[in-house]
């Protein structure tokens, strides 16, 4: 009775990948329904096309500092070409892969690349993402004036900033006081071995990647390159938003820039199907009008292929150049992660 009990328990089990994949699908069929495809179509087809290639090149010149970002996490200690193609790795590998295993994906491939291990790579990605989000929330608090005149009306953004000062806060502390993290856990998994020996094996190499937290000139450095590569996004998003709506402003980027982030970032299919176009479509909606609303749909499609130009061109080059395939670089994350859970039994 309890194997019997036990085997219903796993069929009945409801998948990870369900709830982000039917947030996409209600999202996806939400702007199908108040979009006409015709004038999406239409929309398509009168764009600027010169100035969609201005930013199309520029998504190139975006992924090149973003490597460098990242290269400035990871201490200088990875060539900058094995950097640049890694990354665009991983953002394919985010694309098409489930529960961002591009992120896992690009901290292992780079850890085969250079003298780094796969503990150390995650958190330079870690605080890349915190660092992200934070950028995101203050998009959304610098564009708030000119859209709605609400009082509270940013008080998520609020609490998204503060939550990721405390987030960094948090990693700081860690790697200020690493020796008595590393001991205080060793006390506390004394009862358990074999956590005990799969921590400590994992837990100081992660917590000697948090360092770069503690050493002011470079998280200096790091947070110059990032200051820039997100100027580079803005100016390629309002060169899009341009293309389709030539009333388009300036500020208009900050809005949808940080709506598409915060579309990315939240549970979703592989690629943020759905969510990204729907944050950024309500976005150019709230600035133009609803009566864009497929115009708003064809920029954020257009958006879309923005983010998919440089991963797969980038991605692909990297991944040919080392003769790996999508589908076996996923097979080697399952085998990581089943080898992590049995370690850690």
């Amino acid at each position: 009775m309890v194997s019997e009990a036990r085997v219903s328990a796993r069929t009945f089990r409801i998948p990870r990948w369900l709830p982000g994949v039917a947030i996409s699908i209600v999202l996806s069929g939400a702007l199908l329904s108040v979009a006409d495809l015709e004038q999406v179509m239409q929309a398509v087809r009168s764009a600027d096309y010169g100035i969609l290639g201005i930013a199309f090149l520029l998504s190139f010149l975006w992924l090149a500092v973003r490597a460098r970002v990242w290269q400035i996490l990871l201490r200088n200690r990875a060539a900058y070409r094995d950097v640049l193609f890694t990354a665009g790795e991983g953002y394919l590998l985010n694309n098409f892969l489930p529960f961002r295993l591009g992120e896992l994906g690009r901290a292992f491939l780079i850890a085969r690349k250079s003298p780094l291990s796969f503990a150390e790579v995650l958190p330079t990605i870690l605080i890349e993402r915190v660092v992200d989000l934070g950028i995101s929330a203050m998009l959304l608090l610098a564009a708030l004036p000119y859209v709605v005149a609400a009082q509270g009306s940013g008080r998520i953004g609020y609490i998204v900033g503060s939550l990721v000062g405390l987030a960094l806060a948090a990693m700081y502390v860690l790697a200020r006081y690493h020796r008595q993290a590393l001991e205080r856990f060793r006390r506390l998994s004394v009862r358990w071995p074999a956590l005990q020996r799969w921590g400590g094996r994992f837990l100081e190499p992660f917590l000697s990647g948090l360092s770069v937290l503690t050493e002011g000139r470079l998280f200096l450095h790091f947070g110059a390159w990032m200051v820039g590569n997100w100027g580079l996004a803005l100016i390629a998003y309002y060169l899009m938003a341009r293309a389709y709506l030539p009333q388009a402003e300036p500020y208009w980027s900050l809005l949808i820039l940080g709506a598409a982030a915060f579309g990315g970032a939240i549970p979703s299919a592989p690629g943020a199907v759905g969510t990204f176009e729907g944050a950024m479509a309500g976005a150019l909606v709230l600035l133009a009008g609803p009566e864009h609303t497929s115009t708003a749909l064809a920029a954020a499609l257009t958006a879309r292929l923005y983010n998919y130009l440089n991963s797969g061109v980038i991605g692909g080059l990297g991944l040919l150049r080392e003769g790996e395939t999508l589908g076996q670089i996923y097979r080697e994350l399952q085998a990581l992660r089943t080898s992590s859970e049995t370690s850690k039994s």
